[in-house]
């Protein structure tokens, strides 16, 4: 039985995924870098120190990469206030909390971001901790987050809740299972595939069936 639960934020608890895409397609277009949303909707997940040259390539970014997440930093801000948390977020801490689990937050995002998104999600008084990007050398999909998570948990007995194969994959490498939700944009057989133990459509659906997964 885990006696945690690393839960990510961005595509998981908040409804995000999507401005994140947008944002870092304006971002690469006005330093005259066009690409399709779908192929930034696909890197979503991935740290922004990574996010860059896995799109554009290692020369762009060492050429512009700081001034692409600078400015896309910037452009996210600007829809920071159409961002709203999922349905069921805050009750899933509330949930996995009476069934006596530790919760840590583990997400991908900036300080200023994260603590937006802890504000969104009233998880000041829920969770027992939280890690962002800024807390580590490397991030998502290197499992730095996660490990950085369960050293705030106390424990290696933990599942993690997710939306991305990134999420899945960080989690693999710090030796936790996943559980994965639809609500992050990438298909079940996706997340099966990258290695997650159960895909649920949503939030709500998960804390439906929480007695069906390794969470219980």
């Amino acid at each position: 039985m885990p006696r945690a639960a690393i839960l990510d934020v961005d595509g998981t608890l908040v409804d995000t995924n999507y401005h994140h895409a947008l944002a870092w397609s304006r971002a690469f277009r006005e330093h005259g870098i066009v690409l399709p949303l779908w192929r930034l909707h696909r890197h979503v997940g991935m740290g922004g120190d990574k996010y860059v040259a896995a799109l554009a390539g290692d020369e762009v970014e060492e050429r512009l990469g700081d001034r692409v997440r600078d400015r896309w930093k910037e452009l996210f801000d600007g829809l920071l206030d159409e961002v709203s948390p999922l349905e069921g977020a805050r009750e899933l801490m509330t949930d996995l909390k009476g069934r006596g689990r530790t919760v840590v937050l583990a997400s991908s995002a900036i300080e200023s971001h994260l603590e937006a998104f802890l504000d969104l999600l009233d998880a000041r008084d829920v969770a027992d901790g939280w890690t962002g990007k800024d807390d580590v050398e490397r991030s998502k999909p290197d499992p730095d987050l996660v490990a950085a998570a369960l050293e705030q948990a106390g424990t290696r007995e933990a599942v993690m809740v997710g939306d991305t194969p990134w999420d899945v994959e960080s989690a693999r490498r710090a030796g936790v299972e996943t559980v994965c939700v639809l609500t992050g944009g990438f298909s079940a057989d996706e997340l099966r595939a990258a290695g997650a133990v159960a895909v649920f459509e949503s939030v709500s659906e998960l804390r439906e069936r929480l007695d069906e997964t390794p969470l219980a």
